[in-house]
């Protein structure tokens, strides 16, 4: 009987169920779209509500099972992997407050909650002042304490969105130590939360009686309730094991658990990860996550819009593109990637740099593009943001490399941009290496899987197991002409670029909190 892993992946536009075998083919998958992908009741909001994700998920697992009835007794056990940094607020119900607020979300608390001087005095000492405020700023229970002070008062657990998730569907309020990914009081190192009251879970505001019992990777977060089994028509019993968040779990599905193989996820939000056995942090005073996998740990330098940024451009510059695609039968972005070959490498001088978001490392940066002449077009732009996000990650690889004492060789591309050809070049030649991808672009629900092969003993080792699942589909190559260009333009003018108008953005910032 061939086993299989029932895993449940949600991303942050849809929602996923597949059945993967130890192979690593998924030998059947059910996808559903949002609609909407999020509500916007104000500029910058991003909110869903959390029982619609369990509706989806459901609609999904009915499907799957009525088109896979010869397949339901392989399973051998699930897992559920989900966006990140999603919270949710529960009553003594524990039924939602409200919606959650989702990771794309961009309002800020004033976080007036002062932390103790003690506090305050040690992070300015180290020069993470900035940091540590942005961080208070965009953790959502500074918010709801200042602007939904009721719903602050009604909250009696403060969960991630994977946490309820799994609670609906074992109905056990338990979480994966290495999906709690985000602003909440844990403690990466040890997969644990920090107690009351310590310097760095204290930023977050969160007591710890609002908080789940944490599972580590491999270990039971429970059962399918005999309700939820019988609705979507599995088997009873089928067991829920801990594995990570998506980006994790991605990581895993590309096989990359040598600190020699860096992953890149070209997804809304765009990241680079390095697994090591031991615990490094990617930057100064910023933290590794725990892997998908027991006694792995990921480094990652994330770019906090990503690829979103495709959608944003061909949405405000590309209208045309929409009618085109309609007609072509192709997404939107696709149809723009086809345009890429036309710019030569480097867009004709024009920089990027990707920060529509801000990240922690630079928390008053935003975005800006030099280099313009009557020479470029839309395209320019477009090759130019693709560019920069991966300028962006090389940058987070630097650092990476420099923190783990170990150069990386070769890199494992995933993500809805890991389909362009176009783009998977682009990478090589910016990073000077090798770029692969494998037989599959799911490789969030690969990787789950992966792990819950693992967990179950179903393999000796992850290593093992990544041999029999993931299997290189295409390689890229770097063109040494087209490295060479991109390499005077990433040292003479894009890692420049902060350093010079870093006080504009300060400026700019002083501007935006005088119009608020």
């Amino acid at each position: 009987m061939e086993k299989l892993i029932l895993t449940i992946d949600f991303g942050t536009q849809s929602a996923r169920a597949a059945l993967v075998n130890k192979k690593g083919e998924i030998v059947a998958m059910v996808k559903k779209a949002y609609d909407p992908v999020y509500y916007s009741i104000k500029k910058t909001y991003a909110e869903q509500d959390p029982d619609y994700y369990f509706e989806i998920l459901k609609q999904d697992l009915k499907e799957l099972t009525s088109n896979n009835p010869d397949k339901l007794d392989s399973i051998i056990g699930a897992t559920i992997t989900t966006f990140r940094d999603s919270s949710v607020q529960l009553d003594k119900d524990l039924k939602p407050l409200r919606k959650c607020i989702l990771w794309l979300d961009q309002r800020l608390a004033d976080a007036k909650e002062k932390l103790p001087l003690l506090h305050r005095f040690a992070f300015a000492l180290v020069g993470m002042r900035n940091t540590i405020t942005l961080n208070r700023r965009r953790t959502i229970a500074h918010w709801l304490k200042e602007n939904e002070i009721e719903t602050w008062k009604k909250t009696y657990k403060y969960v991630n969105i994977s946490g309820y998730l799994t609670y609906k569907i074992t109905g056990n309020l338990v979480d994966s130590s290495a999906s709690v990914t985000g602003h909440y009081p844990i403690n990466f190192k040890k997969g644990e939360w920090y107690p009351e009251g310590a310097l760095k879970g204290r930023i977050f505001g969160i007591p710890s009686s609002m908080l789940c019992e944490l599972k580590k990777p491999g270990e039971v977060l429970g059962t399918f309730t005999d309700e939820l089994a019988k609705e979507v028509g599995l088997p009873l019993g089928i067991k829920l094991i801990a594995t990570g968040s998506d980006k994790a779990c991605e990581t895993v599905g590309l096989g990359a658990l040598d600190r020699t193989i860096a992953a890149i996820s070209y997804g809304t939000a765009s990241t680079i990860e390095v697994s090591n056995q031991k615990y490094h942090e990617p930057e100064p005073f910023l933290p590794a996550y725990p892997a998908a996998i027991k006694g792995f740990y990921n480094m990652e330098v994330q770019v906090y819009r990503g690829y979103w940024m495709l959608t944003w451009f061909t949405k405000e510059f590309a209208a045309e593109l929409f009618d085109e695609a309609k007609i072509n039968q192709l997404a939107v972005e696709e149809l723009a990637n086809q345009r890429l070959n036309a710019i030569p490498p480097g867009s004709d001088g024009l920089v990027l740099q990707p920060y529509w978001g801000p990240g922690l490392r630079r928390p008053l940066s935003k975005g800006s593009i030099i280099g313009f002449s009557d020479i470029h077009t839309k395209y320019h732009m477009y090759r130019a943001i693709i560019e920069g996000i991966a300028y962006a990650l090389k940058e987070g690889l630097e650092g990476i490399e420099k923190s783990q004492k170990k150069k990386v060789k070769s890199l494992m591309i995933s993500g809805g941009g890991s389909q362009s050809d176009a783009i998977c070049q682009i990478t090589a030649d910016i990073f000077g290496l090798p770029v692969s991808r494998v037989q599959t672009f799911e490789t969030s629900s690969l990787g789950a899987a992966i792990s819950t092969f693992v967990a179950l003993k179903e393999f000796t080792s992850v290593e093992e197991a990544t041999k029999a699942m993931v299997h290189k589909s295409a390689a890229f190559y770097p063109d040494e002409k087209a490295n060479k260009k991109y390499m005077y333009l990433y040292k003479h003018a894009y890692i420049k670029i902060y350093p010079k108008i870093k006080g504009i953005y300060r400026d700019i910032k002083d501007f935006s909190d005088k119009d608020e």
